[in-house]
């Protein structure tokens, strides 16, 4: 059974006096019902705990700096109406005991903790975002990821691999920006396409004309998922593998990639959408940073002179992450130039970073 966590903190303006707002407040929990125990904080303000019949929990602490926060944990069935009042109350009883003194009273939406459908997601810098998803429509572990496709009422369809949400059926924004933002002719030209394997890129490429399009993904369940779940994103064009102007190739992309650069195979357009820039260069990171130098250096070199390579960066907030990116493209094989683009993708409810690259 799933938990709904409640908060309500008081922020004052002076450090309160302990056994006045203890006294002040105890009313309050007695009409509850519940069990006290009183804790030893070694002189860090009060906490007290407290257990109802009903299975609440609750969290009391006057901190010694001029916070007061209460918690409050209910199982998922318990009265709303009743948590309401008792929280109205603590709030009241608060404003009573501190006129004037009370700087900012924050009452979050409670946190639905264990629930069926997972509605909490990160974003790349780390806050937390609680998404309208009210179904899994479809969930596989591959050998490579776990696969996730929830539906969220104002978003749609949401692809999510590993826990990183990837795309939403309303993410069209990003996928023009990993093709260059509508600046581009790709009328009669060769495109490679490295990963997205939910069919945005491929679905949007086809309609502009292309001479031929390969791509890569290593990964048949995301493609699988999104045939089904994705199509606002992917359109028909993952029906089939292959299509007059298309071709998907389920395989790793590196061992390709190297074939194609043994051989002297070209493209006017390289699209890389594996993966976003890490987001540390903490030794954790250390692979993943490898293989993105590494894709960089294959893309770069099967691209023509006057070809292009675009590609996703990270977070608009991530200035290091994106900066220790650029550094790494001042290190391949052959000297590049590049420009950068911010765009706001709707389901990521934060800025995005994509890059263009070209040889100089």
């Amino acid at each position: 059974m799933a938990v709904r966590h409640y908060t309500l903190d008081f922020k004052l303006s002076a450090p309160a006096d302990i056994p006045a707002t203890v006294r002040g407040v105890q009313s309050i929990f007695q009409e509850q019902e519940v069990t006290e125990t009183i804790h030893d904080t070694e002189g860090h303000g009060y906490l007290a705990t407290f257990i109802g019949k009903n299975g609440r929990f609750g969290v009391f602490r006057v901190h010694s700096h001029g916070l007061v926060t209460f918690d409050l944990q209910c199982c998922q069935g318990d009265d709303i109406a009743q948590v309401d009042n008792l929280l109205n109350a603590l709030e009241k009883k608060m404003k009573t005991l501190f006129p004037g003194r009370i700087k900012r009273v924050k009452r979050l939406p409670a946190l639905r903790r264990g629930d069926e459908v997972d509605c909490y997601w990160p974003t790349a810098d780390g806050r937390l975002v609680e998404y309208d998803i009210d179904e899994v429509v479809y969930e596989e572990d591959s050998t490579y990821q776990n696969i996730k496709i929830l539906h969220s009422r104002q978003f749609g369809n949401i692809l999510i691999l590993n826990g990183d949400v990837n795309l939403a059926e309303s993410d069209l924004p990003y996928t023009q920006a990993i093709m260059g933002s509508g600046r581009e002719n790709y009328a009669g030209k060769e495109v490679l396409i490295l990963g997205g394997g939910d069919g945005g890129i491929l679905c949007e490429v086809v309609k502009l004309k292309p001479k031929m399009i390969t791509m890569l993904h290593i990964d048949q369940l995301v493609i699988d998922g999104c045939r089904k779940h994705m199509r606002k994103t992917c359109g028909n064009v993952l029906d089939n593998l292959k299509g007059d102007c298309y071709e998907v190739l389920v395989e790793d992309c590196v061992p390709v990639l190297k074939k194609f650069a043994q051989e002297g195979r070209t493209f006017d357009y390289v699209i890389n959408d594996l993966t976003a820039v890490p987001i540390s260069t903490a030794p954790e990171e250390d692979s993943t940073w490898e293989f993105l130098r590494l894709i960089l250096d294959l893309s770069i070199k099967v691209l023509r002179p006057t070809g292009k390579y675009f590609t996703q960066g990270n977070c608009a907030n991530l200035t290091e992450a994106l900066s220790q990116y650029e550094e790494q493209l001042g290190r391949l094989s052959c000297r590049v130039d590049f420009s950068k683009e911010v765009v706001c993708v709707p389901s990521y409810m934060e800025l995005w970073v994509f890059y263009t690259i070209w040889k100089k």
